[in-house]
């Protein structure tokens, strides 16, 4: 079977399982989703799978497994929750995910078998060190990146998100605006757009060394908190931003009809795909603060 730059997906049945799974995965590692085609989860996860697949043809194998369908494959391989991914290598099973998996994880499941780009390397390194600091290295690295392989959007995007934590806007929004519009709409781009929208909201404010003034001199001034929060965001500080807003919504939920309220959703809708853990941290806030 000739793989090269073909995107393997397969349906798969009790008929064909030995063929396509247990056979193929002699030559390349086969992701099994057993799926049900009425599970938002499954279908999320089968997106994901469907998308690395197409990054990476002929490197690995797609098969998907109905679970109504193929009640003989479900009760075999003791398939009690979906969807459930099973990894099979060397006609063996080496690995089994139950649950909704997101593209990030799956990309980390599939470096354990070799499938990845070096340029996904640097990129990791890149954000170690401007964590570290060392921003002009990442910069570097990125560069680097880029050169060697153009067609990853991903690291167009580090790149952007690098100018903006360093302040350099036009740079930034210049690179962004020469990405694709899909690539624009993706999780980490829409994320980005929203950290655009907070920098051109923060330049009508007087600005946050002044509002954080403000707010220690008369901490009830709600309106400096709100300002802040929205300079707090644009400098991409989460944290000090929904702290201003979870004190207005603490004691004065009604201001300017619950603007903090409305943004606090809008950054856990935004923190959703990014920061799942933090964006479910500050719902559950909201909520216990909703229901008193």
């Amino acid at each position: 079977m000739s793989t090269e730059n073909k995107p393997l997906i397969f349906e798969v049945s009790q008929n064909n399982f030995e063929d396509l799974v247990i056979h193929n995965s002699s030559h390349l590692p086969v992701l099994v989703e057993f799926m049900g085609v009425w599970s938002e989860p499954c279908i999320k996860t089968e997106y994901a799978i469907a998308e690395l697949v197409k990054e990476f043809p002929g490197d690995f194998i797609f098969a998907k497994v109905d679970i109504d369908e193929q009640d003989e494959l479900k009760q075999q391989f003791s398939i009690t929750n979906v969807p459930t991914l099973v990894v099979f290598k060397d006609g063996k099973e080496v690995q089994r995910e139950k649950g909704e998996l997101q593209l990030e994880e799956l990309r980390i499941l599939l470096k354990h078998y070799g499938i990845f780009r070096e340029s996904d390397e640097l990129c990791d390194q890149a954000r170690e060190k401007h964590m570290a600091g060392d921003t002009q290295s990442a910069i570097m690295l990125l560069t680097q990146a880029i050169s060697s392989d153009p067609s990853n959007v991903r690291v167009a995007l580090d790149m952007v998100q690098i100018f903006l934590d360093i302040n350099e806007i036009e740079q930034a929004q210049g690179l962004f605006d020469k990405l694709p519009e899909p690539v624009q709409k993706t999780d980490i781009g829409l994320s980005i757009s929203s950290q655009f929208n907070f920098i051109r909201l923060a330049q009508n404010t007087a600005g946050a060394d002044s509002l954080q003034a403000q707010v220690l001199k008369s901490p009830d001034d709600h309106q400096a908190r709100f300002d802040l929060a929205v300079c707090l965001f644009a400098q991409h500080d989460i944290e000090q931003g929904m702290e201003m807003l979870f004190f207005i919504q603490e004691n004065n939920s009604d201001f300017k009809n619950g603007v903090a309220k409305e943004m606090i959703g809008m950054i856990c809708n935004m923190l959703e795909k990014t920061n799942p853990k933090d964006s479910s941290t500050y719902r559950r806030r909201l909520g216990i603060l909703l229901s008193e």
